[in-house]
């Protein structure tokens, strides 16, 4: 079922690394003092940062085997999206899942948003016959989350979101998240990076507080989307639309989702 064996997609092969990479995997076994640097500011950090049990690295490309050997093996990581950060975990993993409620202080009835790699994995987990070819191929990548109806044929564990037939589906615009989900062989349980009922992080330094229940914390510097999050628009009904939350990119999915003949229906 795993495409990818741990393998990352040709595009991530040949990308550059910056030379304190290997700075940093030479001095990270030497214990004792650590530095902190963090990059609120949009500066890349120098040097890794011990925080309890979590680790701070840069979200580049090096880094994404840890962050899928930490997803496969059932912990919590955050990570920048393209719109905010988000705390991830495997999706098809109860005891992750319910740690990320754990960690938020979230009501196990407010269901969690799966990220998948490529809009070609959507499929595995919802149900998309019923929409326009290519409608999903032009709403995404991006800072929207489409909901979809599960399906007999998902793979998702039941546990996830119990009780509901549907599920937000994201593939942000983020090379690094995308990487991680791919390589992970399945989806990531998202949700963003914050104490249930406070702000959204858009840099790390947001959620400091909770860097310690994290195996791994990814630095993408700051992001520059604001904290409305992802444009979430229902999809389960054929030629239908019903935008749930108009989050950071409404009027241009409004605008994709009518030029595909799609009409706004009625609140139920």
């Amino acid at each position: 079922m795993n495409l990818f064996h741990g393998v990352l997609p040709p595009k991530f092969y040949g990308m550059p690394k910056l030379g304190f990479f290997s700075f940093f995997h030479q001095n990270r076994k030497l214990g004792g003092a650590f530095v902190k640097k963090m990059a609120c500011e949009g500066k890349r950090n120098d040097v890794a940062l011990e925080v309890k049990t979590g680790v701070v690295l840069t979200a580049e490309e090096v880094h994404t085997e840890d962050a899928i050997e930490a997803i496969r093996s059932g912990k919590v990581i955050a990570v920048p999206t393209d719109t905010l950060y988000g705390f991830a975990c495997d999706a098809c993993s109860t005891e992750a899942v319910n740690r990320i409620y754990e960690i938020k202080g979230r009501k196990y009835t407010s269901p969690l948003a799966i990220c998948v790699g490529d809009v070609s994995d959507i499929k595995r987990f919802a149900v998309t016959d019923h929409l326009p070819h290519e409608l999903l191929d032009n709403l995404l990548p991006g800072p929207v989350t489409v909901v979809l109806m599960r399906g007999e044929s998902s793979i998702l564990e039941k546990s996830l979101n119990p009780g509901l037939d549907s599920i937000g589906v994201r593939v942000p615009d983020s090379n690094f998240i995308r990487a991680i989900a791919c390589g992970s062989g399945s989806a990531l349980a998202l949700t963003s990076a914050n104490l249930s009922g406070q702000s959204s992080s858009i840099c790390i330094k947001d959620f400091e507080n909770l860097w310690e229940h994290c195996a791994y914390v990814y630095d993408g510097g700051m992001l520059p989307s604001g904290r409305a999050g992802s444009t979430v628009v229902d999809l389960t009904k054929q030629g239908k639309y019903k935008i749930l939350r108009p989050g950071s990119a409404l009027e241009e999915t409004v605008a994709i989702l009518k030029r595909f003949s799609l009409e706004e229906g009625t609140s139920t």
